[in-house]
């Protein structure tokens, strides 16, 4: 299975997962699989058609398949969200009801604030057909609807889950949005830098590639910016150098 490492230690717990009534086992078990891919692992199931868990989850969950295993099956939603301080419904539908309704990203930071304080959350997800009936989400205190296409916006169970696990997950990341691994090297600095562009324009001098001088300055400012927007490591200018030199022998062997 790409992806799964099981010498890595993996992400526990999280905000509950509550599945109402779901009808195919697969889709149980590809919400298993995104929920252990955001790290969450309290999976309840409300009365499920097919007896749970089953082959067809357990194939689904394509290695979740502790999240399945160590799942809760409850008659009602009522029992299922006993011991949470805090209910999300997750719908697409609008409803007649005087609720807060947010996004994910909002949901997310409020489970976490929440999680701060001690308090257990959890989120309701529907049936495949029909989603939640008016008399679960009245037992949330929260909606949640993600801001899809008005025209489309059905997920499935897997998505849906997969969705909200996500954000739930953003809302607490450390991960830096980029990063540039050196591979055991360091960035240039800044004289190393100096001397690689002095070597750089003797080596264009000696070619006379700035013919127009009133261009000079232009030319040489777009040079300086490609280099120095790649982040050049100390090897990488070492590297530069050499080849400044190799090509600066060939041309006085040719000249000799």
């Amino acid at each position: 299975m790409a992806g799964t490492d099981g010498t890595r230690t993996s992400w526990e717990g999280g905000p509950a997962i509550v599945l109402v009534e779901p009808q195919l086992g697969e889709n149980i078990g590809m919400a298993s699989r995104a929920m252990l891919n955001c790290g969450l692992t309290d999976m309840r199931v409300v009365n499920p058609r097919q007896p749970f868990p089953n082959d067809y989850a357990m194939a689904a969950a394509v290695g979740s398949d502790r999240v399945l295993t160590s799942a809760g099956v409850f008659g009602s939603v009522r029992e299922a969200i006993t011991d949470l301080q805090h209910v999300f419904a997750a719908t697409a539908r609008p409803r007649d009801m005087v609720k807060p309704v947010v996004t994910p990203r909002e949901a997310a930071r409020l489970m976490r604030e929440a999680a701060a304080r001690g308090e257990r959350c959890g989120i309701l997800f529907g049936r495949e057909r029909t989603g939640l009936h008016n008399d679960e989400l009245m037992m949330a205190q929260t909606i949640v609807t993600a801001p899809l296409n008005p025209a489309y916006s059905s997920l499935n169970i897997a998505q849906a889950v997969l969705l909200l696990a996500w954000e739930h997950l953003m809302a607490a990341d450390a991960t830096p949005v980029r990063d540039l691994p050196l591979g055991g090297n360091r960035l240039a600095n800044g004289e190393e830098l100096a001397n690689f562009f002095d070597h750089l324009a003797r080596d264009l001098d000696e070619v006379e590639f700035f013919r127009a001088e009133h261009m000079r300055p232009v030319m040489w400012q777009n040079l300086r910016n490609i280099f120095l927007r790649a982040e050049l490591t100390e090897q990488e200018v070492r590297t530069l150098h050499g080849a400044l030199a190799r090509l600066s022998g060939r041309r006085q062997g040719r000249q000799n």
